[in-house]
């Protein structure tokens, strides 16, 4: 299924405070859904840790091969929500909190019906960092850092989430 583009990681005008925060997270999944791996890679620091219900995965290849080649190839769509955020150490470092849903099928069944499905509610502990290297015209860039994703429930078959046979 073709997917429509997403928007470059660096925005314009560029982003600042909690939103530029908030963006990190909003690239990771955005790059999920619309299978970009440039923009899924943006959200991340090259050594960022994944903690998805006590499965851990660390630093940024292991996410691509253990994350992003197996959900964004999924037709799947994630929806964030309730997004606090506290800023730490002179605005350098951030924690948020959220809550999410994710909606997976297999590739191609998305669309149709009678399909299995697994629709998954979670909550996100999410530490992050601010990436300074754009300088002060490119806006607040943040990265994370550390991500935790802790499901609360799920509807359907985690099957759907295993790679092709």
């Amino acid at each position: 299924m073709a997917t429509i583009p997403s928007l470059s990681a660096r925005l314009n005008p560029p982003l600042q405070g909690r939103e530029a925060i908030t963006d990190a997270i909003t690239r990771f999944l955005v790059g999920l859904d619309t299978d970009d791996k440039t923009l899924f890679e943006s959200a991340f620091t090259e050594t960022a840790s994944l903690n998805i219900n006590g499965s851990v995965t660390e630093g940024l290849p292991a996410l691509i091969t253990g994350c992003y080649d197996r959900i964004g190839k999924l037709d799947t769509t994630h929806f964030l929500t309730n997004v606090r955020i506290n800023l730490e150490e002179g605005g350098k470092k951030a924690n948020a909190t959220a809550s999410a849903l994710s909606q997976h099928y297999r590739p191609g069944e998305g669309m149709v019906g009678g399909k299995d499905a697994l629709l998954v509610g979670s909550l996100y502990w999410v530490e992050l960092v601010k990436d300074e290297s754009g300088g002060e015209r490119e806006g607040e860039f943040w990265r994370i850092q550390h991500f935790i994703l802790k499901s609360t429930w799920a509807d359907g078959p985690w099957a759907v989430l295993a790679p092709p046979a």
